[in-house]
C-alpha cells in the first residue's frame, strides 16, 4: 500500500484524473474570459454614465457655454449722417464699342449737423454734377454691375473730397437709383 501511495505521488497512472484536469483547464479559462468581458462591459457602462451625467451638469439643462457675452459697450455704433439729395439724375453712356445708356441718382452722406459740409455741397452742385456725368461716361458697362458698387461708392467719395470739395468732406456716397440699359 505504501507503494500504491509512492507511485501516486510520483505521477502514477491514473486515467482517469488526466481528462479531469484537461476539461478543468478549458472551463477556467473560458471562465476567466468571460470574467475579462464582463468587467470590460461594466467598465464601459460606468464611463458613459459619467459622461453623460458630466455633460448635463455643465449645460445645465441645455444652455450653450461657447455663447460669448454681448455688451452694448462693446458694439460699434455706425456714423449717421445727414444726406445731400438735390442732385440731378445724371444721364449719360458708357465708354464701350456698343455704348449703354447709365442713368443714376446719387446721394451723398456728410457728418450729421455739419452745416458747413452742406453748404459746400450746395456751392458746389454743378462742379459734382460735372464730375458725375464724366465719371460715368468713362466706365464701361462691366465696371458698372453690381458687384462693383462698392468700390465705385469709394472712387466717387474719394475724388469729390479731393477734387472738388476743399473745406469740408463727404462720408458716404449711396446709389438711389441706377439703370444701366444696353442698345
Amino acid at each position: 500500500m505504501a507503494d500504491e501511495n509512492a507511485a501516486d505521488d510520483l505521477g502514477g497512472e491514473d486515467l482517469g484524473g488526466g481528462t479531469a484536469t484537461k476539461n478543468s483547464g478549458a472551463k477556467g479559462a473560458f471562465t476567466q474570459l468571460l470574467k475579462f468581458i464582463l468587467i470590460g462591459v461594466a467598465a464601459v457602462i460606468l464611463i458613459v454614465t459619467i459622461v453623460v451625467i458630466t455633460t448635463i451638469v455643465l449645460n445645465k439643462g441645455g444652455r450653450s457655454q461657447t455663447v460669448i457675452p454681448y455688451s452694448e459697450e462693446y458694439t460699434v455704433q455706425r456714423e449717421t449722417y445727414d444726406w445731400y439729395t438735390s442732385l440731378d439724375q445724371i444721364r449719360t453712356s458708357t465708354s464701350d464699342p456698343v455704348p449703354a445708356s447709365v442713368s443714376v441718382t446719387i446721394a451723398l452722406g456728410y457728418k450729421k449737423d455739419d452745416k458747413a459740409a452742406s453748404a459746400e455741397i450746395t456751392a458746389r452742385r454743378i462742379e459734382i454734377i460735372d464730375f458725375l456725368r464724366r465719371f460715368f461716361s468713362e466706365k464701361l458697362a462691366v465696371e458698372l454691375r453690381p458687384q462693383n458698387e462698392e468700390v465705385l461708392r469709394q472712387q466717387i467719395r474719394d475724388q469729390i473730397n479731393d477734387d472738388i470739395l476743399s473745406s469740408s468732406r463727404i462720408r458716404d456716397v449711396r446709389f438711389t437709383a441706377k439703370d444701366i440699359v444696353q442698345q
